[in-house]
């Protein structure tokens, strides 16, 4: 019983051990490059989802302006769901 309880906890160790954030001195230079450029996509998608949100005038927005606003904030789904369904266009 405490030899099963021993593995139990060393693989919970290990567990929360690969669960822990890595710094960032401790990522490879792939890793660093990937969350860089993870980074930079982010930014020019929210970027480019305000600029348009900004510009376009509301009767050629899908709901409130400011609603978007705070959608595009989240992470890659709010600019990409911003692009998709919260602007009307003419036809």
């Amino acid at each position: 019983m405490q030899k099963q309880s021993k593995r139990q906890m060393q693989k919970r160790k290990q567990v929360r051990k690969k669960m822990q954030k890595q710094r960032w001195e401790d990522m490879s230079t792939g890793q660093r490059a990937g969350t860089l450029v993870a980074g930079a996509v982010q930014i020019a998608l929210a970027v480019t989802a305000w600029v348009d949100l900004a510009k376009r005038p509301a009767e050629q927005v899908n709901g409130r302006k400011w609603v978007w606003g705070a959608v595009i904030a989240i992470n890659y789904v709010g600019p990409i769901a911003y692009f998709l369904g919260g602007r009307r266009h003419s036809d």
